[in-house]
């Protein structure tokens, strides 16, 4: 039983008795010596804020009800994994720019530290033994403190939008939606008032931005989910293909675990492969995901995906010829 565990136990103890609970009971419902006891209870007291008492009469710990409220363990108490898992976000959220909401988390940082030290698990020296590491991010320009604002107030924006792929800038007004932060970079969904429908922009591909006076077009969850989710990759809309992959035994103990769709389909044939099935509307980004697994991955539909990757191959082929 590790120091969450007995910390979990002692508050549930605490919280179902009625008259002072001894030493030599927590002793033995937690399964540690009267030191290890004595510690648990010290630090629920000193980082928990925990109201418990010791009764000289009775010979035993209680909480203090006096102010009326039961005592509840503070946040989100599950296990040692889940704080573990806290500690990554918050160091995720130290990397992440800019700091929008620097002034709410202060207090959630603060919390999972006292947590953390409440464990004996050395919150200070477990972050530097978490590494996240960031591949291929951009940095979100000098825009995002702007078009957050204008997400949060619900006003339109006026935009100056570098598409690479032309290189060429455009135009757009936009009623802001949803920021997503994928890959290691930040998104804007959007209402774009040129296209009349939802679009999807790379804040770094930003090279002007104006918060209007005009409140901003209000989606709905369910619009917005279906923009969003349908499809594969940050490429979104409604979905209007299914790629059929298929992977090779080797490869499959790897991608038979992960997760590359909400909407995914997946078998596997009598030779061990793994098949995989995934809705998607633009094909850009499933393309680059399939060329990493080179030969050991097939697309066997549709067509026109499977023609993409077989010019694909011919044309990085030809790079690597003889001159």
């Amino acid at each position: 039983m590790d120091r969450f565990d007995r910390i979990f136990d002692l508050h549930k103890l605490l919280s179902a008795s009625r008259y002072p609970v001894s030493r030599q009971r927590i002793e033995e419902e937690l399964e540690c010596s009267r030191a290890t006891a004595k510690r648990i209870i010290d630090a629920m007291r000193l980082y928990l804020n925990a109201p418990i008492k010791y009764d000289r009469e009775l010979n035993g710990y209680y909480y203090d009800r006096s102010e009326g409220e039961m005592y509840e363990l503070p946040g989100v108490w599950f296990n040692s994994s889940e704080l573990h898992a806290l500690l990554s976000v918050q160091q995720l959220l130290e990397h992440v720019q800019p700091g929008l909401l620097d002034q709410q988390l202060a207090p959630l940082k603060n919390r999972i530290e006292s947590l953390l030290k409440a464990q004996a698990l050395g919150g200070n020296h477990l972050s530097q033994r978490i590494r996240i590491l960031r591949a291929t991010s951009r940095p979100a320009g000098e825009y995002f403190q702007r078009v957050s604002g204008a997400l949060a107030q619900r006003r339109q924006l006026k935009i100056s939008y570098y598409q690479r792929a032309s290189d060429a800038a455009t135009e757009r007004t936009l009623s802001p939606q949803r920021l997503t932060y994928y890959r290691d970079n930040w998104y804007l969904d959007a209402y774009c008032h040129l296209r009349q429908g939802l679009r999807t922009f790379a804040l770094d591909a930003l090279t002007k931005a104006e918060v209007l006076t005009d409140n901003a077009l209000d989606l709905t969850p369910e619009e917005l989910d279906a923009h969003t989710t349908n499809s594969y990759g940050i490429f979104s809309g409604q979905s209007s293909h299914m790629a059929h992959l298929r992977f090779t035994p080797r490869r499959a103990r790897w991608v038979s675990r992960e997760a590359w769709h909400p909407l995914q389909q997946s078998s596997w044939s009598e030779k061990g492969e793994y098949e995989l099935r995934i809705p998607y509307h633009r094909e850009e980004e499933l393309v680059m995901d399939i060329l990493k697994y080179g030969a050991d991955v097939e697309v066997i539909g549709p067509s026109q995906l499977r023609s993409r990757i077989q010019q694909q191959l011919q044309n990085t082929l030809a790079l690597y010829k003889e001159k």
